[in-house]
């Protein structure tokens, strides 16, 4: 790609990243963007990323199909557990997101999605700055790709790798 031509992703189109627990399709990377790397991510039924921080990144989700539990708020107590119990300290809780709902992440702030409905959820979701999440969902993918229950200590060492601190853990039916 040149700076005289822009990229156009058809639908159905972008390369596709695929476990039981997420399909991921990158539309935007590194090698297009210096700003951003774009996704459009399939959130199974039972799915849920527990609630992290990013010290430099800045995330962009936008709800297309379906719906998400959805957290963007420090709270007043990090429990190591249950996110959607969370409170902030101007009374913010987690809130359920339907189709056009846009959930915007600053760095530092705490954040968390969860699918709690019996259907598929689609999302598009944009962070910056490229590439890092790009690596690291191939990555992710690949470790929740192996069966079983996911390996934790494997996905802390790979989040910390890549600005994640994670709160409270990743889950998937």
């Amino acid at each position: 790609m040149t700076a005289t031509e822009g990229l156009l992703v058809p639908p159905g189109h972008g390369r596709v990243v695929q476990t039981p627990a997420q399909h991921v399709t990158f539309k935007v990377t590194g090698s297009h963007s210096r700003t951003a790397s774009t996704f459009e991510v399939v959130v199974p039924p039972g799915f849920d990323v527990g609630a992290h921080v990013h010290t430099r990144s800045e995330e962009l989700f936008y709800v297309l199909e379906g719906e998400l539990d959805v957290l963007a708020f420090e709270p007043r107590i990090r429990t190591p557990d249950n996110w959607q119990r969370w409170e902030s300290s101007s009374g913010s809780r987690v809130v359920r997101a339907t189709p056009g709902t846009v959930i915007v992440v600053p760095p530092g702030c705490p954040h968390a999605f969860s699918n709690p409905t019996e259907t598929a959820a689609k999302m598009f979701f944009q962070a910056s700055p490229p590439p890092d999440h790009e690596r690291y969902f191939e990555e992710l993918l690949e470790i929740l790709g192996s069966g079983g229950p996911p390996d934790h200590a494997a996905i802390e060492e790979l989040r910390g790798r890549y600005d994640i601190e994670q709160l409270t853990p990743l889950k998937h039916r």
